[in-house]
């Protein structure tokens, strides 16, 4: 098998494509993390492996997956439309979601996403689709406003993370925030910017993230739970 430092290089059927991912799982795991990239991002990010490598840090299994082939990052470098493609996105992550529940090292794991940028919106979308097997949800710098009329569906624990200079990203976390309808939270990171490049922001999302699927990871999976709403909050 060929390894990296971000777990074991697997492929995952998806429709009609094959998607590549690095599938990292710890024999005592409390749940697994889907990474839903967005923006001409790839598997390859250093910030979502830098949030990853937290995550397993604190006992939490990852699949990092690129959600576009060579071939439609190729496209997509050039046009930048599929990024925003958030039907095709959300597809290819349920996909993934369903082949991790065949999968004997993860089907009895519960299911997380953490999407960034336009895969988090992508994210919620798919969230909506799978209720029964996903149940918490990290957006970070995310565009939740693309999940559209999905948002309303979701039944998973849902945590958005903005920075507090990313004005108008800021505007469309919390006019998606209002419509969502489960348990719920915004924290707004201050000083930071759409990219968290400042010292200290990443480790925070990273923080965030992690007590925030071991939270609702770590719970047994009895299907859709009833959401509980917090009001939005910005760190001190």
């Amino acid at each position: 098998m060929n390894r990296s430092p971000e777990g074991t290089l697997v492929r995952v059927p998806a429709g009609g494509v094959t998607l590549e991912g690095n599938l990292a799982v710890a024999p005592d795991a409390r749940g697994i993390v889907s990474f839903a990239h967005g923006s001409g991002s790839s598997r390859h990010s250093p910030r979502n492996r830098a949030v990853a490598r937290a995550l397993r840090e604190g006992g939490l299994a990852t699949l990092l997956l690129d959600l576009l082939t060579p071939d439609e990052e190729m496209v997509d470098d050039a046009t930048g439309e599929l990024r925003f493609n958030i039907g095709l996105l959300a597809e290819r992550l349920v996909a993934a979601t369903d082949w991790l529940r065949e999968v004997e090292e993860t089907r009895r794991l519960s299911v997380g996403y953490f999407g960034a940028s336009t895969g988090g919106g992508a994210a919620l979308v798919a969230a909506a689709q799978r209720p029964n097997v996903v149940h918490a949800v990290v957006s970070r710098g995310g565009r939740p406003d693309l999940a559209g009329a999905a948002l309303s569906r979701v039944r998973a624990a849902t945590l958005l993370i903005v920075g507090g200079n990313d004005s108008l990203v800021l505007e469309l976390n919390r006019l998606a925030f209002a419509r969502l309808r489960c348990e719920k939270k915004l924290v707004v990171i201050p000083g930071a910017t759409h990219l968290f490049e400042e010292p200290g922001a990443l480790e925070e999302v990273a923080r965030l993230a992690r007590d925030w699927f071991l939270e609702h990871l770590a719970r047994p999976a009895p299907g859709v739970r009833p959401g509980r709403r917090t009001e939005p909050e910005a760190l001190s």
